[in-house]
């Protein structure tokens, strides 16, 4: 039976993979045993799909990035060009590591720029954004944008992916999508959009 889902004809896939409709998976790309992707997804060149990555409907992965056993990806991430997982924290080539794997789970809608590096264990929170070449070692919050290395967090994001710029009483709103956000106590919540009058 056809798949309902597209595959290069340089691709590599195992068996025991569920892939789901619309998907599609680009030049020698690799998608590995017992993995599960979602709908509707990108996969582009030269990408790496470990052993048990779960990976959500409408996840954009650019070319270039391994995905590496350990890691989930929840809907609607975008995995930049050749941003970097780990899974081990302290690797050796002779040393067996395997079932030492340490998770790192990536929140709905959140975006890893070119070039960053996600050091395993840590969590990166929804619509989080990690700016090009930021090395992540630590769990980011939602919505929180942060860049350099060790990376540090210098503001937020909307949804969209807009910087929110908050007034006196903690309110900012996404220029593209009229939301409404409040910063309280270091976390930001999205309360409701803004009701155009006509």
């Amino acid at each position: 039976m056809k798949p309902n889902y597209y595959v290069h004809e340089t691709a590599v896939i195992d068996n025991g993979c569920d892939i789901g409709k619309d998907t599609k998976i680009w030049h020698f790309s690799h998608i590995m045993t017992d993995c599960n992707i979602g709908k509707h997804c990108n996969i582009g060149q030269n990408v790496v799909i470990s052993p048990q990555v779960i990976i959500g409907d409408n996840v954009k992965i650019q070319n270039n990035v391994s995905v590496y056993t350990g890691v989930t990806c929840e809907d609607d991430v975008f995995l930049g060009p050749s941003c970097v997982f780990t899974n081990v924290v302290n690797p050796r080539s002779g040393v067996n590591r395997r079932g030492q794997y340490s998770k790192t789970n990536v929140g709905k809608g959140a975006t890893i720029g070119a070039n960053a590096t996600i050091v395993c264990g840590h969590d990166i929170g929804a619509y989080a954004f990690i700016g090009a070449g930021a090395v992540v070692t630590k769990n980011i919050k939602p919505y929180a944008l942060v860049v350099g290395n060790p990376a540090k967090q210098i503001g937020w994001m909307s949804e969209y992916g807009h910087r929110l710029e908050f007034d006196k009483e903690g309110i900012a709103i996404c220029p593209e999508s009229n939301e409404i956000y409040k910063l309280d106590n270091q976390q930001v919540f999205k309360t409701q959009p803004v009701k155009k009058e006509f």
